[in-house]
């Protein structure tokens, strides 16, 4: 039981046969656990229910390695060239592991993982199994047995008898510590039962079966013999056998292709399969063909396929609270996976909430419990109701459910907004717990909630004081202000979070060296629903221009001009607030017969310091008034977090 490697050639059958997989649905249960094994292969794994540990054989990296129920390594013992079969003694005392490449036994010390002894057993041993304190091993298309419980270990080889196991097909082996006296050996369409309570194997019974026969298991009442590929007309399946002819009995249909079988000790059959698409582990109670639960694995390769279950890499905890399974992705990548609770079934707990109703008006909620075998009627479910006044939940009068699952309640809401109830099953013996939601939109009165300053453009730098009101609300009187300055580079920052006060009044100052979007939010409370309101405001640049290489100034009428000599290059710098990208336009008029003419205008960028120089070439005559003034246009300066702002106009002349 518990443990056994299939054969190398099974396994590629089973890859190169593969044909589309349907798609499956079971997942993984909130409680299973995952965690990647150092291994490069898996040829064995078994399950030390006193030490709470797994044992997992990689024959190509010579190693067994040791983890705790989670996953977590505890020991890796190396040097065992080859390991696969492993098997536990009836005590959990000690760990027997075959190494196939030194034609030897060895047994390691649960408590310590240290290596105890080495039996050399004169041929290449494969799988294993204890009965009755002997150990009994596999070699090529026989068995054997080693009995250490003498002075001198006692080697028997060559025990099949009759039985015609196919020639260079490895054998499997199968027995239950339930069931003293009886051993299970097969290979390639062969199966036979063997009595072993005196010093050898005396056969009980043998036939050829459609199946490889790769992997074995022993029901704890030794009853039936189970293979992990069934027989026609059950297609896909696990495979049943009586022991005592080895005539056909109904098996357990898997969709995909079966690799693996383990019985528990208290009979729950797992049965695991080779599926990309499908589910991976697939839980039977003994008899029954339809399974209580199935695990899916995720997908953490690189291919559309999930990962697939190693051949033969299940195990059973003692206490069948776990299943264990092994799972490769398509890096070669292996992982140890504790398969929680696989006895129990997964109920489902639907709850029917009306979408909206009013507050303190009675509603109706319905729902139903199922599973496939459904729980009694009149099991008792909690029910918890989270409003805005109970955050934390409030839990209500528990409700029953009559024969068929369903169930229904009566609650009247105090509180509006969104209101759920929470429907739970604590579970049973054979039922993991489940729960179920619905959610009721419960109306709520409107409140004034007002915001100023929506509009108005503002002097760079300009301290505002925004002030939201807020209108009659039930308990909650607090509003937060949020200011959002345009520009990406500035998020959204939080100003003030408290109680209006008598008025209804909440202010916060903001400084206006952007375009900035104000928010007022007000939260909402049992009676009065959430709102919110948004300001925008706008700041202009804060834009300067200085003129130099002029001589003097001076006015003409009531302007004051800058003069120049009329070779001299002018200089003007404009000082403008830094944005990344920003460009300042710079503008050029000429006074002709009492009115100014528009001579076009150009972009410049700006420096990190804010910074933007233009040298104007010189007209080399006389008497010409000119005017220029720098700004900055939202969008065309080269971003969009100002309003637009002229600079003042630069009045300046020629002269000899």
């Amino acid at each position: 039981m518990r443990r056994r490697s299939i054969s190398t050639a099974t396994a590629l059958a089973v890859v190169l046969s593969s044909v589309a997989l349907t798609t499956g649905v079971a997942g993984p249960a909130a409680a299973d656990s995952a965690k990647v094994l150092p291994v490069t292969s898996v040829g064995d794994m078994v399950v030390d229910g006193t030490h709470q540990r797994v044992y997992v054989s990689d024959p190509t990296a010579g190693k067994i390695v040791v983890t705790d129920y989670t996953g977590t390594v505890k020991a890796t013992l190396t040097g065992l060239s080859g390991v696969t079969g492993l098997a536990l003694s009836a005590d959990s005392g000690q760990v027997y592991a075959a190494v196939r490449n030194g034609n030897r036994i060895v047994s390691v010390e649960t408590g310590t993982y240290t290596q105890t002894a080495s039996y050399p057993v004169g041929a290449a041993p494969g799988d294993l199994e204890v009965v009755d304190g002997r150990i009994w091993f596999s070699h090529g298309s026989d068995f054997g047995s080693l009995d250490v419980s003498g002075d001198e270990p006692v080697v028997h080889l060559a025990q099949r008898g009759d039985a015609d196991f196919y020639p260079g097909a490895a054998t499997s082996l199968a027995a239950d510590p339930a069931v003293p006296g009886v051993l299970v050996a097969g290979n390639s369409g062969m199966l036979a039962v063997y009595d072993v309570s005196a010093d050898g194997a005396t056969l009980r019974a043998k036939g050829v079966k459609s199946t490889g026969a790769e992997q074995l298991d022993l029901t704890p009442d030794g009853s039936q013999v189970l293979t992990s590929w069934g027989a026609s007309p059950y297609g896909y399946s696990l495979g049943a056998y009586s022991t005592t002819d080895l005539t056909e009995l109904t098996g357990y249909p898997i969709d995909a292709y079966p690799n693996a079988v383990r019985v528990a000790p208290d009979g729950t059959i797992a049965g695991g399969s080779f599926s990309w698409y499908d589910p991976d582990v697939h839980i039977h109670r003994p008899g029954d063909r339809v399974p209580v639960r199935e695990y899916d694995f995720p997908n953490t390769g690189n291919t559309s396929g999930a990962d697939t279950l190693v051949n033969g890499a299940l195990a059973w905890a003692p206490d069948s609270s776990r299943v264990f399974a092994v799972s490769v992705n398509s890096y070669g990548t292996h992982t140890l996976r504790a398969l929680t609770d696989p006895t129990k079934e997964l109920p489902t707990l639907k709850v029917s909430a009306p979408a909206k109703s009013e507050r303190a008006k009675k509603l109706t909620v319905k729902g139903k419990l199922t599973s496939k075998t459904p729980p009694k009627a009149g099991t008792a479910l909690k029910v918890t109701r989270t409003d805005v006044e109970s955050p934390n939940g409030k839990p209500l009068a528990a409700v029953k459910t009559t024969a068929d699952g369903s169930f229904s309640f009566t609650d009247t809401p105090p509180a509006g907004g969104k209101v759920t109830y929470k429907v739970s099953y604590a579970g049973d013996a054979t039922h993991t717990p489940a729960s179920g939601s619905g959610t009721v939109d419960v109306s709520r009165k409107a409140t004034a909630l007002t915001l100023n300053n929506n509009g108005k453009l503002y002097s760079y730098g300009k301290k505002v004081t925004f002030t939201a009101h807020l209108g009659t609300t039930y308990k909650n009187r607090t509003v937060s202000i949020y200011a959002d300055p345009f520009g990406p580079d500035k998020p959204k920052k939080l100003l003030k979070t408290a109680k209006v006060n008598s008025k209804g009044n909440l202010s916060a100052t903001v400084g206006m060296t952007r375009d900035t979007t104000v928010t007022a939010v007000f939260g909402g409370d049992a009676r009065y629903a959430a709102k919110t309101v948004k300001s925008t405001a706008y700041a202009r640049v804060k834009v300067s221009t200085a003129v130099s290489r002029h001589y003097k100034t001076g006015k003409i009428g009531s302007t004051t001009y800058y003069y120049f000599r009329k070779k001299t290059d002018p200089l003007f710098t404009t000082t403008m607030n830094y944005y990344p990208g920003r460009k300042q336009r710079f503008q050029l008029q000429v006074y002709y017969q009492g009115t100014w003419y528009d001579s076009g205008h150009e972009y410049f960028a700006l420096s990190a310091k804010g910074k933007s120089s233009v040298s104007l070439e010189a007209p080399g005559t006389s008497g010409i008034r000119a005017r220029m003034r720098s700004s900055y246009i939202n969008g065309s300066s080269g971003d969009t977090v100002n309003s637009t702002t002229h600079g003042a106009w630069k009045y300046f002349t020629f002269t000899n």
